[in-house]
């Protein structure tokens, strides 16, 4: 089911929570150093999917490969393979920026002698090289952002899920996470994202994949899924193939709203 060139392979994945279906038959391919965007209303099933391929749970039916490893056999395998940045900031608050970025290169066991390097890096590449040795507590909500994603990256994952990750950012804070992506690709890294700004998948993703009721109803390019819909933005085929349209969370699980 794997190849040096894939990803992300799903095949007829399914998940319940008692008589609520949240995925259904789901199938995917994700090819190395692309972005994939998973859309779909709140309640979807898009933060179970990103769950069940980062191993926080298990599928009850279908198969998964994440960077070549199976999630149910090698979970290891695939924690150590991948970066997760979640709907909500996973960041230390009563710590520094750099102690934040230390404690995660501690986790991932990164040597020594190079932690600090991988924690300079990120303050750099994440502009947040004059803030590193202020409590987090004190960061805005685009530096928090940055941080958790240079927190996300300090292992130098080929494979990041990013889970609803421009939630209450204004636009440009936004748009800077939009060009860290970009440069992320341009290192060979791959990305899986869910999102319901639209625009952000319209900008980023090579392929987009539209669930609704816990089934894929439309996946394509966005110049595909357009011209199926006839319409000219990823706002018209969500309206056309959902019968919905995209309102970002703002301060909800999506978890546990696809529970209820």
């Amino acid at each position: 089911m794997s190849n040096h060139t894939t990803a992300i392979e799903v095949a007829g994945m399914t998940k319940s929570y008692g008589d609520v279906a949240v995925l259904q038959g789901i199938d995917l391919t994700v090819p190395v150093g692309t972005v994939y965007a998973l859309l779909g209303p709140n309640g979807a099933g898009k933060t179970t999917m990103v769950r069940i391929l980062s191993t926080l749970t298990t599928a009850d039916a279908g198969e998964a490969r994440v960077a070549g490893f199976d999630v149910r056999r090698e979970p290891d395998g695939v924690r150590r393979s991948i970066g997760v940045t979640g709907q909500f900031s996973a960041i230390d608050e009563l710590l520094t920026g750099r102690e934040n970025l230390r404690l995660m290169a501690d986790l991932a066991h990164v040597r020594k002698a190079e932690a600090q390097a991988r924690v300079d890096e990120q303050l750099t590449r994440f502009d947040l090289t004059d803030a590193a040795d202020r409590r987090a507590a004190t960061y805005s909500g685009g530096m928090k952002r940055r941080l958790d994603l240079g927190m996300t990256l300090i292992s130098r994952p080929r494979l990041i899920f990013l889970d609803e990750p421009t939630i209450g950012l204004d636009p440009r804070s936004r748009r800077d996470l939009w060009q860290i992506v970009r440069e992320l690709l341009a290192d060979g890294v791959t990305v899986f994202l869910t999102t319901q700004y639209l625009e952000e998948a319209d900008q980023l993703a090579h392929m987009v994949g539209l669930l609704d009721g816990g089934r894929l109803v439309a996946e394509g390019t966005p110049a595909e899924l357009k011209a199926q819909a006839g319409g000219e933005t990823l706002d018209d085929v969500f309206l056309a193939l959902t019968g919905h349209t995209a309102t970002p969370a703002t301060n909800t699980d999506e978890e546990t709203e696809e529970i209820r």
